[in-house]
């Protein structure tokens, strides 16, 4: 009797071995599932932070390179028309008025040039529906410029009768003799269109929320997608506060709403003004989540069935299921190179083995998929513009020789304006076939966007980079593509080291040599200047 009311509670408190490892296989699966999530959300999400400000600063450091040379580019034009209007001696006012109309309308630097005398006023307008001929300065950046008697760029201000924001730029007026006779001044109207609309108009809000704008150095916006915002101090910004510094870099920040933003920002030398390129961090946090929802769908069939298997045989699987269980431990921590299946003495432990390395193969398999389009160009199926940029960063880090080929399709805008964008994919996907078709298998082909695609050559010197480009040239010259007018492409070629120690400079030269291939009449390959 007493040894019978004794057993009773040792049994019941008792575990059998199949609730003992259903449970703690349930754990583990939960566990692993747990930390292959983690682990995975944690590595996709740094790795998307530090990719996007990366490749918002390098958009940013190209930005603030052009306008830095925008600037230069009109200060030697108002210099050296300054010299040549200080020594004309006989041009009379109206011919005065016609030059100064044609060096408005041809440049389009400027909304309007005025010459200005050594008193202050202004002899000469363009264009002539101003009506300040006649009038003296009265802006301060105006007679400030007169005053210094040397080259001079104001800050943005706003003019008290037009009521514009404006940016005052002069030249000095010297004669042969040395003589002060006034200044040479161009103006431009910020809110209304001019260069910096030409030439950074195409700066609205992308599909990605991913957009830039421009300050000053005082933290003005001069540029912004959001035209009504120009003007705006925003000097408070963080990142804002660093340029007006004139220090360059990335970092997470604020906008003006309280949404977490990812920063590249980069100073502008010749004007001290700053380009600041922001992406919504909750974009990568939507990326993060599709992500982590393929994981789980593909996960989750795989581990069910295991599971169900484990509670089913538990007995006879103990030993293999400490193996499967390490092994699906890795998923997510490394990479897993599956071992080749040992067949089990016992048939369900054998089935058990096979499901989970099916379900491994299947994540590795997505996951390899994701990567590879993450890589891809949608629409031609060459590498896309993230991957050249870390393919070029890699082998300048290792040092590694190589050439740059850049490629524009000639006229491109004249296919897509005349046969419609439909047609003009059509003929972006045959060119990228043409150029594909011409490659070594070690040649890396991207389209680097729109119209152009850029292919890296390694250890191939400048002179065999030529003969490579000319094959695409030609190449694409002589096929036949869907539309009823022929289809050629211009070339710039640039060797790292020779042309360049850096990815920026390299694509720069590259850039320069394509320009001239278009401008000496398109349908060419040239190779950069050394």
């Amino acid at each position: 009797m007493l040894s019978t009311r004794s057993g009773k509670p040792r049994e019941k408190n008792k575990i059998s071995l199949t609730s003992l490892l259903t449970g703690l296989v349930t754990l583990a699966v939960l566990l692993t599932s747990t930390i292959l999530l983690i682990a995975s959300y944690e590595s996709k999400k740094q790795s998307l932070i530090e990719t996007t400000m990366h490749l918002n600063y390098s958009k940013a450091a190209r930005i603030s390179h052009t306008m830095d040379s925008l600037f230069q580019s009109m200060q030697s034009s108002l210099e050296y028309n300054a010299g040549m209007l200080a020594n004309s001696d006989t041009m009379m006012p109206e011919e005065v008025d016609r030059y100064l109309e044609v060096l408005r309308n041809s440049s389009n630097y400027f909304n309007s040039i005025s010459l200005v005398n050594a008193d202050g006023v202004v002899q000469n307008v363009a264009p002539s529906t101003l009506k300040t001929a006649g009038k003296k300065l009265t802006s301060k950046a105006g007679l400030e410029a007169l005053a210094l008697k040397a080259p001079f760029i104001s800050a943005p201000y706003m003019t008290s009768t037009t009521k514009r924001l404006i940016v005052f730029m002069s030249e000095p007026l010297i004669s042969r003799d040395g003589l002060y006779l006034g200044i040479l001044a161009g103006t431009l109207y910020l809110q209304e269109n001019n260069v910096m609309n030409l030439m950074f108009g195409n700066g609205g809000i992308d599909e990605m929320g991913s957009y830039y704008y421009i300050v000053d150095s005082d933290g003005h916006l001069l540029f912004h997608p959001d035209i009504t915002r120009i003007g705006e101090d925003v000097s408070s910004s963080q990142v804002v506060q660093k340029l007006m510094d004139r220090q360059s870099g990335e970092q997470q920040t604020l906008s003006s709403r309280g949404a977490e933003m990812l920063a590249g920002y980069s100073s502008v030398p010749a004007n001290g003004w700053g380009v600041v390129v922001v992406s919504p961090a909750d974009v990568m946090h939507k990326q993060l989540v599709s992500h982590l929802r393929t994981i789980i769908w593909y996960t989750l069939l795989p581990f069910m069935a295991l599971l169900l298997g484990v509670i089913l045989l538990a007995r006879r699987l103990a030993e293999p299921f400490v193996s499967l269980a390490d092994l699906v431990n890795k998923v997510g921590k490394e990479k897993v190179k599956l071992p080749s299946a040992k067949p089990h003495w016992n048939r369900e432990a054998d089935l058990l083995t096979n499901a989970v390395y099916l379900a491994v193969s299947n994540i590795q398999k997505k996951t390899d998929l994701l990567t590879q389009e993450a890589a891809t160009d949608p629409l031609t199926g060459l590498l896309n513009r993230r991957t050249l940029e870390l393919t070029l960063k890699e082998w300048i880090v290792q040092e590694h020789p190589f050439s740059l080929i850049v490629i524009d399709v000639d006229k491109f805008k004249f296919v897509n304006d005349t046969y419609g964008h439909l047609t003009g994919d059509q003929v972006l996907r045959h060119v990228a076939r043409m150029i594909s078709s011409s490659m070594r298998p070690d040649d890396v082909c991207c389209r680097y966007g729109g119209e152009e695609f850029v292919i890296l050559l390694s250890r191939t010197k400048p002179e065999d980079a030529f003969i490579v480009a000319e094959r695409v040239r030609t190449a694409v010259e002589n096929s036949n593509v869907p539309i009823p007018t022929r289809v050629t492409v211009s070339q710039g070629i640039a060797h790292y080291p020779t042309h360049a120690g850096s990815r920026e400079e390299l694509l720069e030269k590259a850039d320069q040599a394509l320009y001239l291939a278009k401008s000496s009449g398109r349908n060419r390959t040239v190779v950069a200047e050394e």
